[in-house]
């Protein structure tokens, strides 16, 4: 079963798209997008080999051709593409990976961590945050961020919050921050309660 997070990636994939799949793991998004047709072409890559063959057992096992690449980042990719997807890792990794001359104009990112330093430095890197999503999975939040590259100021507000307008995503914030107000000393307590009114007037917005 494909979860919500890979659905949610592959909806900002486009049909002409020609995609690489940074730490591809088990290949699950190469399999949806090919099976699918969902893209021009997809290309799987990983830093480890192991899981590289993962993902080619799971492709041979569904009888499908899709290239890939033991490489870190795009250092090793031997063909063009014009997408990438770098999910499934921490902001560092991400912001490492991104140093690269190859960036392409389109990119889409799932961090584990540290979001609103990625918003942020993605954005110093000249690119637009062009959508976000974010989906709970697993019991879990993911925020699924589209990148192309351009011009763009966020706010303070869209930096560490996003723009997804996901009203729940936002209600569960507040809810996380109300759990330890009470543990944190005063100075902690008054950021706490500050970020839950910026909060409260997101959810308030239509």
């Amino acid at each position: 079963m494909i979860s919500e997070r890979i659905k949610t990636i592959a909806s900002f994939v486009s049909k002409d798209d020609i995609v690489v799949d940074i730490g591809c793991d088990h290949g699950y998004l190469c399999i949806y997008l090919k099976e699918n047709n969902l893209c021009q072409k997809v290309i799987a890559s990983d830093i480890k080999q192991s899981a590289l063959d993962m993902a080619i057992s799971n492709f041979l096992t569904r009888k499908l051709q899709i290239n890939s690449y033991v490489s870190d980042g795009f250092n090793n990719i031997k063909e063009d593409f014009n997408t990438a997807v770098i999910a499934g890792m921490g902001t560092n990794t991400i912001l490492n990976i991104l140093k690269s001359n190859r960036t392409p104009n389109k990119i889409i990112l799932a961090s584990n961590n540290e979001l609103a330093k990625l918003r942020k430095e993605v954005n110093k890197l000249g690119y637009v945050l062009k959508a976000e999503k974010v989906i709970l999975d697993n019991k879990h939040y993911y925020s699924i961020m589209l990148y192309e590259k351009g011009k763009q100021r966020l706010t303070n507000k869209e930096i560490k919050y996003g723009i997804s307008h996901n009203q729940e995503y936002y209600q569960y914030l507040i809810h996380k921050n109300n759990e330890i107000i009470a543990k944190v000393p005063f100075k902690k307590k008054i950021k706490l309660k500050y970020e839950n009114y910026i909060l409260k007037g997101l959810t308030e917005k239509k």
